[in-house]
């Protein structure tokens, strides 16, 4: 427990421990401990005898007990008073509206909110952007070079498509393979490329996206395409009849959709690693993980080969692959976008967001993808959906009044400190550059956080799967994801309550810290890409200590439904990209978008391209 606010009642050693109610707590007397976390690094035959023990009846309640134990479980969730009730999904205060912001109405037409969002953009010069120099002074082609290029006749979608496929099949062919795609159909994508491209012919494209190749996670339904969730055999119990909503809000403003990526297993997992297809790989150092469970899209994206992907995070699924890989990841509150059509589309802590070459493609998909469902209207009160006018004039005075969060001690918990003076020199680019003030703050209960966070995205997908493991499926599913599932059906009714009100007290705390600052700031990840042992790639592997550095700063995204985005920053010493991490206020996404555009700029001189890269604007 960090500091002052748990007292034991009673005699001693007789009764539970008790936790201060939230509104008493001491802030200003917490000290941070940095976790510890204890569970075996598993790969090959030692990793299957686990197993083995873990699913046995005997055997199997006593190991996750132990396990739960070291990790101090029991103890936070069972054996703790916890005095305040449960909070089974995120609410949010109301909001004040933010400042320099363009409505763009949820209930409009996709293209309408698109046109909207391109409006607030800085003027597109295709001069800087086509310059004829051999190495271009970008690293990324953005959408609207791509409308560019298709409006002024420099190249087609069908053209484009072509350099798609061809870099897929080189991908593909490579050694070590570097499969980023489950599902790919080069006849369906050269179709719609067809289309996109008499579309331009005719002068009528639909929208800024027209043209537009973007990669959807394979737990998302695109049709015709099969959702897998990157499993064996979930296409066979499992029809797609039409779009998630979200890919049918891309589709009405005439995006070419590249295919399935690969992920995660039913996404338990932030490495990536993926038995059944095989593990994407960083393009930045092929040796390493992209970091998951977005891991095919974030490669995707990272490699040149689309600019957007569309991925889902429920506990940094988003952010940490695009922290690894060096593009942005943006994560929207939870209820912000419609999660019809989406595997976990129950839960209470996942949200379907774009990773993007660039904060501006990010803003851009975000405005077409978003808008809540009918229920999450009524129980959420999401604020108006916002983009940041970033041509306003007062744009970089709205900067200056930002006010920015940094817990300090939490936020140098890292790996090596490389990691953290590399976030923090962004930070001092920012005030030194619009004048942004950096407050220390302090969040408490950072251990129970991460606790609540497991037992609740892990009980919500135990419930979904359950019925497949019930029904002899759970051989068919990786020992990884079946290490994940024995654990998950471990935890009790009591530990998602108790978990539940651990929420409501998180929330308590951010809440209190957004009183004072705007934004969040930390690294988004403890580690740069870890390498993948070859003994992990034939039948994956258990890491939990190398999870939780990845997990270490993304939770209360997840957990409390935050906003919140990585921005790529610069490089550590192997050249593995760092990414920061800056976390809203509630239904805050404009004003994040105009900081991480403002550190995205302040940053791109320290952005290098990945030595996989395949540029299929130019090739």
């Amino acid at each position: 427990m960090g500091g002052s606010n748990s007292t034991g009642r009673g005699k001693k050693g007789s009764s539970p421990r008790a936790m201060t109610p939230v509104e008493e707590v001491d802030i200003a007397a917490v000290r941070y401990k940095s976790p510890t976390l204890q569970a075996p690094h598993l790969t090959g035959f030692t990793f299957r005898a686990f197993i083995w023990l873990m699913e046995s009846p005997l055997l199997g309640s006593l190991i996750t007990s132990v396990l739960k134990s070291q990790n101090n479980m029991p103890q936070m969730l069972q054996q703790t008073v916890i005095p305040e009730r449960p909070m089974f999904y995120p609410e949010f205060p109301p909001q004040d509206p933010e400042p320099g912001v363009v409505l763009v109405g949820e209930d409009r037409h996709p293209v309408e909110k698109v046109h909207e969002a391109l409006q607030c953009l800085p003027p597109y010069d295709p001069s800087v952007r086509w310059a004829t120099e051999e190495k271009p002074p970008f690293l990324y082609w953005k959408i609207r070079d791509f409308a560019h290029a298709y409006r002024s006749g420099i190249t087609t979608p069908s053209i484009v498509a072509e350099h798609v496929i061809a870099g897929v099949e080189e991908w593909n062919n490579k050694k070590p393979p570097m499969p980023m795609l489950i599902y790919f159909n080069a006849d369906n994508l050269r179709k719609q490329a067809e289309d996109s491209t008499k579309r331009f012919e005719q002068g009528n494209p639909v929208s800024i996206l027209d043209g537009i190749f973007i990669a959807i996670k394979d737990d998302i339904d695109c049709f015709p395409y099969p959702t897998k969730g990157a499993t064996t055999f979930f296409d066979q119990i499992y029809t797609v009849e039409k779009d998630a909503v979200c890919v049918a809000r891309l589709r009405k403003c005439g995006v070419i959709f590249i295919g399935k990526a690969n992920m995660h297993e039913l996404g338990l997992g932030v490495t990536g690693n993926n038995p059944n297809y095989g593990t994407a790989r960083n393009p930045h150092s092929v040796d390493r993980y992209t970091g998951g469970s977005s891991s095919g899209p974030a490669a995707l994206v990272s490699s040149g080969l689309c600019s957007v992907a569309i991925g889902t995070d429920g506990g940094g699924s988003v952010r940490i692959p695009s922290a690894l890989c060096g593009i942005v990841g943006f994560k929207t509150t939870y209820g912000r976008t419609d999660m019809t059509g989406v595997l976990c589309d129950s839960g209470t802590v996942e949200v379907a967001s774009p990773l993007a070459s660039s904060v501006e493609d990010a803003m851009l998909v975000y405005s077409a993808i978003a808008g809540s469902r009918p229920m999450d209207k009524l129980t959420l009160r999401p604020s108006p959906l916002c983009v940041p006018n970033l041509l306003s004039p007062d744009n970089s005075n709205i900067l200056g009044s930002v006010k920015i969060g940094k817990y300090t001690e939490w936020f140098h918990d890292v790996s090596d400190r490389e990691i953290s003076s590399t976030c923090e020199d962004a930070l001092n680019l920012l005030r030194s550059t619009f004048g942004c003030q950096i407050e220390e703050i302090i969040l408490p209960e950072l251990e129970e956080m991460r606790t609540a966070h497991i037992v609740s995205i892990g009980s919500e997908s135990f419930c979904d799967l359950n019925p497949h493991y019930k029904a002899g499926r759970r051989t068919e599913f990786t020992l990884d994801t079946r290490t994940s599932l024995a654990l998950f059906g471990s935890f009790t009714s009591t530990d998602y309550v108790a978990s539940q009100s651990i929420r409501r007290r998180i929330m308590h705390y951010h809440m209190e810290a957004f009183k004072k600052v705007d934004v969040i700031a930390t690294p988004t990840t403890g580690i740069t890409a870890p390498k993948i042992p070859p003994s992990a790639l034939k039948s994956g592997e258990s890491d939990y200590v190398v999870s939780a550095y990845l997990m270490r700063f993304i939770i209360a995204g997840n957990l409390l439904g935050l906003p919140a985005i990585s921005v790529p920053v610069g490089h550590d010493k192997q050249g593995l990209p760092i990414g920061l991490q800056l976390i809203g206020r509630p239904w805050g996404e404009a004003s994040l978008l105009r900081v991480a555009s403002a550190v995205e700029e302040l940053c791109m001189k320290k952005r290098n391209r990945p030595s996989a890269f395949y540029d299929i604007l130019k090739a």
